[in-house]
C-alpha cells in the first residue's frame, strides 16, 4: 500500500499520549494573510491548465531573505516568490511584505517555450526549497528541486538571491525512479536531498556540493537493514512508509554535519506484510555523512508507536534540529498534534507531549511542520478544524443532501495555528498557540491519503513555517477559500463552483520573549566498532566510496568503472558484515546500472597508513546471466578499520 504524494495537473479519536504541554494566555502578533499572486492560466494553446499554488515550500536565509516556492501539478512546474530586505525594501506598513515574483525557475530549460506557449515545466509534482550558510558577507546560496514523473528530480540554484537560476538539470542525481523530496543545506554549498526509491521505497539520501545542481557526490540511504522489513517496499502489497522532512545539524556542536530522515511505517515486519498502519514514527540518524565519503549510512531509532489502528501519517512527519544540536520530531495522529524530543542525536526519544490546546482539542488537526533554531525555540504549524472527527470523513465534514446547492454552508472549516516554544526541549514545554489565519481557508474535509485518498485535496499534502534571523515565524499556506473568477461559479456555498487556490502568506511582528542563544550542546551517540571506511580507486577510471559496520550490520557502496560503463551501489545495506584482522568482507543487494536484481561482495583492507599503493579493495558483481570482478591495491585513496 505505497503512497505516492506526487501532484499531478490533471484538473483543468484517543485520549493523550504521555503529558500535555502547557499553553500559555498570550498570543503572538502576526501580519495579516496576504496572497502572493499567480497568473489564472499558463500558456497560448486554445486549451489552459489552471495554475494553482499548492504545497508551498518556504525558506529564510541568514540575510533575511524570504523564499516561498509552490507547484502547479506537474506539468504545470513550480512559482517561486521572494521578498529581500536588501532588494525589496522594508515591509509594508501593516506589515505585509511587497513579495517580487520570480517566475517558473524549473520551466526554462530544455522546454523552453514552455513557459509561455505550451504552458508545461520541467516539474510541479512535487517542490523543496534550501538556503545554505557561507562566511558573512557572502551571498547565501539558494537550492531548488522540482518534481517531474521521469526521471525524477529537476534541480537548480541561484547565486543571487533568485534574480537568475542555472539551466534546470531533469537528471539531478543518479538515480532513476524517485517521489517526495526533501532538501536541507549547511555551509557555502552543500545539499542533502532525500527521496524514495521507487523500486524499493527505501528513503535514498545524495548530496551536491556544487548548492544543487547535482546530487553526485555522497549516496546513502535512511532506512537501515534492522529497520527495513518493517518499512520497506519489497513486495509492493507492504504498507513502506511515508518519508518526512531532511535535516542537517547546523550547529556549532560536535554534532555539526549530521544528516538526520524522518519516517513513519508500520511497527513491525508481520503489520508491514499485512498492509497495517503507519503507527510508527522513526528517525534515521547519518553521523558519517559529515565525513565527506562518497558514501554513508544512517541508524534508525523508533521514536513513538501509536495504539494498533491509528495512524501517524496526516500527513508528513516534520522534525527540526536547534542550535544546541537537539532534535525535534513531530507527527499528528489526525487529532493530537505531538512532539517528542532527543538531546542525544537521535538515539534515544521523550515521550511525546500534545502541542495543539485550546478549542483544537479533541478536533480534526492535519499537516503538521516544525522549525527550529536557538536552544529550546521550536515554531509548530498545523492544519486545524472546528469540527471533531476523522479529517478524511465525507459524511462528518462535508454533509451535503441531495440536490443542494449551498451545503457548504454547514461543512466544517479550517484554520492554520502556530504554536511556538522557547524551552520545547525541557521536560515541561510551555507552549503558546495562535490562530495565524485571518479567515477560514478552507472548507470540507482534507484528504491524507494523497493520490489514494477520496476527501478533498484542495490543499495538497503540507505547508511550511521557517525562522528569520531574528527568530520571527514566516508561514506560508495554501487557500483555497475564494471563487475562481473563471468559473463555474454557482454560489459560494455550491461544492460545484471552482474555487481559486492560491499561496498565502504571513509573519511573526514580534521575537517571543527567553529565547536562549546560548547553551550546552546535545550528548553524543555510540558508534561502536569493528567498522570499516574507504574511498579511492584501484587503477584506470574506477572509484570506489565504502563504510562497513559490524554492530549492528549495516553498509553503504558505491563503485564505478568507466572502462566498463559501470556504475553500482548498495540497495538496502548489507546482508553480511565480517571483519579478519584489518580488512573487511561486505555482501549485500546491489543496483548496478540503475537496475536492481543483483548482489555485491566487497573485501577493504586497511594494510597501512597513507594507504594508497597498499591498501587493497575487491569486487564482485552478480546477477542475472552477469558478472564482474575487479579487485589491486589503491592507485589513490584510504582504507580505514577501527576496531572500537
Amino acid at each position: 500500500m505505497r503512497m505516492c504524494k506526487i501532484v499531478v495537473l490533471l484538473v483543468l479519536a484517543v485520549g493523550l499520549v504521555g503529558f500535555s504541554a502547557v499553553s500559555t494566555l498570550a498570543q503572538a502578533q502576526f501580519s495579516p494573510n496576504q496572497e502572493l499572486p499567480l497568473p489564472m492560466t499558463a500558456g497560448d494553446l486554445p486549451v489552459k491548465f489552471i495554475v494553482r499554488g499548492l504545497e508551498p515550500s518556504n525558506r529564510v536565509d541568514q540575510d533575511g531573505t524570504v523564499y516561498v516556492s509552490s507547484i502547479r501539478g506537474v506539468p504545470g512546474g513550480i512559482d517561486m516568490h521572494r521578498w529581500s530586505p536588501l532588494l525589496e525594501g522594508p515591509p509594508n506598513p501593516d506589515g505585509t511584505l511587497p513579495f517580487k515574483y520570480l517566475g517558473q525557475p524549473d520551466g526554462c530549460g530544455i522546454l523552453s517555450i514552455g513557459c509561455s506557449f505550451i504552458g508545461i515545466a520541467e516539474g510541479g509534482g512535487d517542490t523543496d526549497i534550501a538556503v545554505n550558510y557561507p562566511s558573512l558577507g557572502l551571498t547565501p546560496n539558494l537550492a531548488v528541486t522540482s518534481q517531474t514523473i521521469v526521471p525524477g528530480e529537476t534541480s537548480f540554484h541561484s547565486g543571487d538571491r533568485g534574480e537568475s537560476f542555472s539551466e534546470p538539470n531533469p537528471i539531478s542525481n543518479p538515480l532513476v525512479g524517485e517521489d517526495r523530496e526533501w532538501m536541507d543545506a549547511i555551509d557555502g554549498q552543500t545539499v542533502y536531498m532525500g527521496v524514495h526509491d521507487a523500486a524499493t521505497f527505501n528513503i535514498n539520501v545524495s548530496r551536491s556540493v556544487d548548492g544543487g545542481q547535482l546530487y553526485f557526490d555522497g549516496y546513502g540511504q535512511a532506512i537501515d537493514p534492522q529497520t527495513y522489513p518493517a518499512a520497506g517496499g519489497i513486495p509492493a502489497t507492504n504498507t513502506a512508509n511515508v518519508a518526512g522532512t531532511l535535516r542537517v545539524d547546523n550547529s556549532s556542536c560536535p554534532s555539526r554535519g549530521n544528516v538526520y530522515s524522518v519516517f513513519v511505517a508500520p511497527d513491525n515486519a508481520v503489520e508491514n506484510a499485512t498492509g497495517q498502519t503507519f503507527r510508527s514514527v522513526y528517525v534515521a540518524a547519518s553521523t558519517d555523512a559529515k565525513l565527506a565519503l562518497p558514501v554513508y549510512t544512517f541508524s534508525d531509532r523508533k521514536v513513538f508507536s501509536q495504539p494498533v489502528g491509528l495512524s501517524a501519517e496526516n500527513l508528513f512527519p516534520a522534525m527540526a534540529v536547534d542550535y544546541s544540536g537537539v532534535l525535534y520530531a513531530l507527527w499528528s495522529n489526525n487529532s493530537d498534534v505531538l512532539l517528542s524530543v532527543s538531546k542525544d542525536q537521535a538515539n534515544t526519544w521523550a515521550a511525546p507531549v500534545r502541542v495543539n490546546q485550546g478549542a483544537t482539542i479533541g478536533m480534526a488537526n492535519v499537516f503538521p511542520w516544525i522549525a527550529a533554531d536557538a536552544n529550546g525555540h521550536v515554531g509548530i504549524v498545523w492544519y486545524g478544524s472546528d469540527r471533531a472527527g476523522n479529517s478524511n470523513d465525507i459524511a462528518i465534514h462535508e454533509p451535503c443532501p441531495a440536490g443542494s446547492t449551498d451545503c457548504m454552508k454547514n461543512w466544517t472549516n479550517w484554520n492554520v495555528y502556530y504554536a511556538e516554544s522557547v524551552n520545547a526541549s525541557s521536560a515541561t514545554p510551555l507552549f503558546t498557540q495562535t490562530k495565524v489565519s485571518d479567515h477560514a481557508i478552507h472548507r470540507g474535509t482534507v484528504s491524507t491519503g494523497g493520490l489514494n485518498g477520496n476527501a478533498n485535496r484542495g490543499l495538497a499534502d503540507y505547508f511550511q513555517v521557517s525562522f528569520d534571523p531574528l527568530h520571527r515565524a514566516n508561514i506560508a499556506f495554501s487557500d483555497d477559500s475564494k471563487v475562481h473568477p473563471l468559473g463555474p461559479n454557482n454560489g459560494p456555498d455550491n461544492p460545484s463552483t471552482r474555487r481559486l487556490t492560491r499561496v498565502n502568506f504571513t509573519r511573526q511582528l514580534a521575537t517571543a520573549a527567553g529565547i536562549k542563544t546560548k547553551s550546552a550542546c546535545a550528548g553524543g551517540r555510540p558508534d561502536p566498532g569493528p567498522k570499516t571506511t574507504g574511498s579511492g580507486s584501484i587503477g584506470g577510471r574506477t572509484k570506489f566510496g565504502v563504510i562497513a559496520k559490524a554492530s549492528p550490520i549495516n553498509a553503504s557502496l558505491r563503485y564505478d568503472d568507466g572502462d566498463s560503463s559501470l556504475s553500482a551501489r548498495s540497495s538496502n545495506g548489507a546482508n553480511s558484515v565480517s571483519f579478519s584482522g584489518s580488512c573487511a568482507t561486505v555482501t549485500g543487494d546491489a543496483v548496478v546500472n540503475d537496475q536492481h536484481g543483483y548482489t555485491y561482495r566487497v573485501d577493504a583492507c586497511d594494510v597501512a597508513d597513507p594507504g594508497t599503493g597498499k591498501d587493497t579493495f575487491a569486487i564482485e558483481l552478480r546477477g542475472p546471466n552477469y558478472s564482474y570482478h575487479r579487485d589491486g591495491t589503491l592507485s589513490k585513496g584510504e582504507v580505514q578499520y577501527r576496531s572500537q
